[in-house]
């Protein structure tokens, strides 16, 4: 069929395409559906916080339209708090507030692109990158990854052509789980920097690094808002993800051009996220500490109870943040695997053929589990189930 629109230029967003697959199916009570396809919080925020965002209901100001980069106070907070976990970073002036961080890439890459362009994407890829660049006319340009799921700057450079305008790395991965060691960082953005383009870094994840220290150290380059737009998210953090709050930081010169973006689909964030977003940042560093070790020990779970899939053909190809990426040992495609997982084990998993190109084959054998809804109790049941699925 001929492409009439852009969004026919793109596929249908795949975790609701996954949800059609629950329509008609019943889950006995001994065998509940755990679905495991999406990374978002199911718990609501914290009593304190949901507090603090009923008063805000109070304030006039917070019902009216907010400047379009979001409150002075939260991008102040922000910054600060940013120098805190990293050492450097950006000036308040350096940062914008977005509805969500899926329109922090979306505002970066208007920012920076036009049709016929091209950003290079490692896979398995976020698919919401790829889909907003197949509806931007932007050619999204595969830069394949190794058994470990990292790609290579070098395989980059190939790449690169004079329609490219940048790299899109996310960190921790999603969907693979892996944590781009701090080197390899340095080493694209050296690469960005000297062929003139620009590095996207997708921090959404970066609360759950395994690492509690700065998990890099670009923002101690003098340069860096000349390469680097580094992306943020408040919804997994302070469990924010309806509200809508992410962030974008880059130059200034940058965020002149995402303001003209972000003016004309939104006018500015949700107030009301953005409220809680800056009373999370003040008041929820002690709790947000005891979130990060709680995926930290379900990121162990995985690790620990792995070894049995092993045996069975299973490898665990990356784990980290709110995702283990696996391959099956199955003669049988991942996505027809996904169905038959829904009603036959009571499973909701996302395959890897959502997260590849067309036609790369490596994406038939792989699956996502987003385990960030799943404690350990729920872990051992996920393996139990995989133990006793038979194609």
């Amino acid at each position: 069929m001929p492409v009439t629109s852009r969004t026919d230029a793109t596929f249908p967003p795949p975790v609701m395409a996954a949800r059609r697959w629950l329509d008609g199916v019943s889950f006995p009570p001994d065998r509940p559906l755990l679905n495991l396809s999406q990374a978002a919080p199911v718990d609501p925020p914290p009593a304190p916080l949901r507090a603090a965002m009923a008063d805000a209901l109070g304030d006039p100001d917070t019902h009216l339209y907010g400047p379009v980069l979001g409150l002075p106070e939260l991008r102040q907070a922000l910054a600060a708090s940013t120098h805190r976990r990293y050492g450097h970073g950006p000036k308040a002036a350096q940062i914008a507030i977005t509805a969500g961080c899926n329109q922090a890439f979306a505002a970066a890459t208007a920012a920076i692109t036009t049709e016929g362009d091209e950003i290079l994407l490692p896979t398995p890829w976020y698919f919401n990158h790829k889909m907003w660049l197949d509806m931007t006319g932007v050619r999204a340009i595969p830069l394949p990854t190794g058994p470990d799921l990292l790609p290579n700057p070098e395989a980059a450079r190939a790449l690169i052509t004079p329609r490219s305008r940048a790299i899109a790395l996310v960190s921790p991965n999603n969907p693979g789980g892996v944590e781009y060691p701090a080197a390899l960082l340095d080493a694209f953005f050296d690469l960005a920097r000297e062929t003139g383009i620009k590095l996207i870094l997708d921090e959404t994840y970066r609360d759950f690094h395994i690492d509690a220290g700065a998990p890099h150290q670009l923002f101690a380059r003098p340069d860096w808002a000349e390469t680097l737009i580094q992306l943020y998210s408040f919804s997994k953090s302070y469990r924010l993800t309806g509200h809508r709050t992410g962030a974008l930081a880059a130059s200034e010169d940058l965020l002149a051009g995402a303001e003209k973006f972000l003016d004309t689909v939104a006018i500015c964030a949700p107030q009301l996220g953005q409220h809680a977003a800056l009373w999370g940042l003040e008041n929820l560093d002690q709790w947000l500490a005891g979130e990060r070790a709680e995926i930290l020990d379900r990121r162990a779970a995985i690790a620990e109870g792995f070894a049995p899939l092993a045996e069975r053909g299973w490898a665990l190809l990356g784990l980290g943040a709110y995702f283990a990426y696996v391959r099956h040992p199955f003669d049988i495609p991942s996505d027809a695997l996904a169905q038959r997982l829904v009603p036959d084990a009571g499973l909701l998993l996302l395959p890897g053929t959502m997260f590849r190109p067309d036609g790369d084959a490596a994406g038939a054998r792989e699956l996502r589990i987003a385990f960030a809804n799943a404690d350990r109790a729920g872990i051992a049941e996920l393996f139990r189930r995989l133990m006793d699925f038979q194609p």
